[in-house]
């Protein structure tokens, strides 16, 4: 049998190059931030850190293109906290805000501000729905109280400032993360809304993971002539080993009892591309005897917080997510990656397995590949300008399709909801 533990000894190790980082303390920070990064144990900077940090200290915009887990988070807030210990500013009116497309993410950039700011006296709330009556309050007596930073979703910052009287008038920072996330979820208008009630002199700052046409046109509508900073999106970090498996859709779930019978998981992430498939896929692993729960857009904030902090503890090994709520999934020492279908285009697949081989860690990546997918597959390939290794198919799971991509790229599947299986349509001549 060929099992997990076996995999990293069969496909050679990964190259790393030698790559020397900044120190934060060469970094023009103040020194209560410094302090609360020592404090933390940040000691070096991530190249996005790097050659943004002192571009905002200088009070420009500046417009990045960074994917998840490159440490952007901190880009921003560590210079936001600089410049708000450093210059006058009003303390009982918002000073700062920071939009997020989701409650997740929204929520983990609320817990690294409250790090980073251990030893500065500025105050934070954190506006995003999924919540009761008191969290909404909490919400509105920060917002009207002018706490010094607003870490917000843009549907819930517009319900309060639609129904309450909420001065902006003193907001120097606007940082918008993950900006391609949240046009891709139609919050454009929202954005413009929010946009509206800030000083026209002011830090815009904007983080995406990638920079299409719609982002730029909004870059040019709210920004004054911003810098840019690119960091190498568009590739996956090499500590991530890349692999297949070229498959039929049948022997997808005889590949994870495989991978799993000799040892068990830990910290798995397993994608695919809708909700249904990801209730069904968790109830075949759960009948394997694999400790794994489910993330996806049907589960309210409670469930989610408390899938969540079962994965985080280890006492769920692995989570079946869709891509809908990958982004708001932040944990560091995710060991695996499964794509068990191929993502719908190369930016969800460097974003999917992006999950794994955080904070300097490496990582692993493995993608189910059925005959209707390989030509997708193939794009992704083309696009990372390299070949993924492919990992020979157990034998007693019997023979695997030809990898042909060309030949198979007009195959098209469709879920059959309730029966489990996947029906193709015959190739067009």
């Amino acid at each position: 049998m060929f099992h997990l533990r076996h995999l990293r000894s069969k496909i050679l190790p990964l190259q790393h190059n030698n790559i020397f980082y900044m120190r934060f303390d060469e970094l023009p920070l103040c020194d209560a931030v410094l302090h609360g990064l020592q404090t933390m144990n940040f000691k070096v900077a991530t190249p996005v850190q790097e050659q943004t940090i002192p571009v905002i200290l200088q009070k420009r915009d500046v417009i990045a293109c960074a994917q998840t887990g490159t440490g952007k988070t901190a880009a921003f807030i560590l210079p936001l906290l600089h410049n708000l210990q450093s210059e006058l500013h009003d303390e009982n009116s918002v000073n700062a805000i920071i939009m997020a497309p989701t409650r997740e993410l929204a929520q983990q950039i609320d817990q690294q501000m409250e790090g980073f700011s251990y030893y500065l006296p500025f105050s934070s709330v954190a506006v995003y729905g999924g919540n009761d009556a008191i969290a909404w309050d909490i919400q509105r007596r920060g917002l009207q109280k002018g706490a010094d930073v607003v870490i917000a979703t843009p549907g819930r910052l517009l319900s309060h400032l639609n129904l309450y009287d909420i001065d902006f008038s003193q907001v120097k920072y606007f940082i918008l993360d993950e900006a391609d996330r949240m046009l891709d979820m139609g919050f454009f208008d929202d954005i413009m809304q929010v946009v509206s009630r800030l000083p026209k002199d002011r830090q815009t700052i904007m983080f995406s993971a990638t920079m299409p046409p719609k982002i730029r046109q909004l870059a040019k509508t709210i920004m004054n002539n911003p810098f840019d900073v690119k960091i190498a999106v568009s590739k996956p970090p090499e500590s991530i080993m890349q692999t297949a498996y070229i498959c039929h859709e049948a022997q997808k779930p005889g590949i994870i009892r495989n991978l799993f019978a000799a040892q068990e998981p830990n910290k798995v992430l397993l994608f695919s591309g809708s909700k249904l498939k990801v209730k069904e896929i968790t109830k075949t692993m759960r009948q394997m005897g694999l400790t794994v729960d489910e993330m996806h857009s049907d589960l309210d904030q409670s469930q989610r917080d408390n899938v969540m902090h079962e994965f985080r503890n280890g006492r769920v090994s692995i989570l079946v997510a869709t891509d809908i709520v990958s982004r708001g999934i932040d944990i560091d020492d995710i060991s695996l990656v499964i794509n068990y279908d191929v993502p719908h285009d190369a930016e969800d697949y460097v974003h999917r397995i992006g999950r794994t081989a955080r904070a300097s860690a490496k990582g692993m990546s493995i993608t189910f590949v059925c005959t209707e997918e390989q030509y997708k597959f193939k794009q992704i390939e083309n696009f990372l300008e390299k070949e993924i290794y492919k990992i020979p198919l157990p034998e007693e799971l019997g023979e695997a399709p030809e990898y042909n991509p060309e030949k198979n790229r007009h195959f098209k599947k469709t879920f059959v909801k309730g029966k489990g299986a996947f029906h193709r349509n015959k190739p067009k001549r």
